[in-house]
């Protein structure tokens, strides 16, 4: 693996979050431990993590309920799910979400390590596509550098542009969801944070008007879609 693994545990037994962050972070792995899935969608929304464990059974927001939102926002990051069940239909339901993989309580530390490897691995070979420079149509993106190399310039994006654009570029042709995407950049998806929103798509779509093959598409009662034509 290349890249350091940046990971966001999600886990509401005290004793073992404790215990399984702990290990991680012995294994060079950077992590944060969140208590319940709705602490942790907001370390998900305000810091960059490319691996997420979750337990299924939390306070606040289940797992399956995390994973969901977090695959409206991010369709590829690696996600391992923790369960005390070893039920069918839980196992088909959080493959269904997008999980990676599942591991059932009791586990070992090195069955969990093992896990962690290949799925990152794995994700890392089908996504060789550095997120340090992109090409939006002709346009270079820096989405680390929130720079945007247009003809005439090179335009610095505000934070709100840079995670706006950055999720419609990961998610290129697929929706991204409104209310979800409210969520994880303004924290709320009431009336005002929409019209702020909007307010951003048009600034981005005016920057990008120079290749006419980008398209910034509103999909109604839904998101908005980034489309590239051939």
């Amino acid at each position: 693996m290349n890249k350091t693994l940046q990971i966001l545990l999600a886990e509401d037994d005290e004793n073992l979050g404790q215990l399984l962050s702990t290990f991680l972070r012995s294994k060079g792995f950077n992590t944060e431990l969140a208590r319940n899935g709705k602490a942790a969608f907001e370390l998900f929304s305000n810091k960059p993590f490319n691996f997420c464990i979750f337990d299924v059974m939390m306070p606040e927001m289940d797992g399956f309920t995390l994973a969901k939102e977090i695959r409206e926002i991010d369709k590829k990051v690696p996600i391992l799910f923790l369960t005390a069940k070893s039920m069918k239909e839980d196992k088909l339901e959080g493959f269904a979400i997008g999980a990676d993989d599942y591991l059932t309580k009791p586990f070992s530390m090195e069955e969990l390590l093992a896990r962690i490897t290949a799925i990152a691995r794995r994700s890392e070979s089908a996504n060789d596509k550095s997120d340090d420079t992109l090409y939006i149509g002709k346009i270079k993106y820096e989405p680390e550098l929130r720079l945007l190399h247009l003809d005439k310039e090179v335009k610095k994006l505000t934070t709100k542009e840079n995670q706006l654009l950055h999720l419609l570029v990961k998610n290129e042709s697929e929706i991204l969801d409104r209310q979800a995407t409210l969520r994880a950049i303004w924290g709320d998806d009431n009336y005002f944070n929409g019209r702020s929103m909007d307010v951003y798509i048009a600034k981005l779509r005016k920057l990008l008007k120079e290749d006419p093959a980008i398209e910034i598409m509103n999909v109604h009662g839904k998101g908005f879609k980034l489309l590239i034509k051939d």
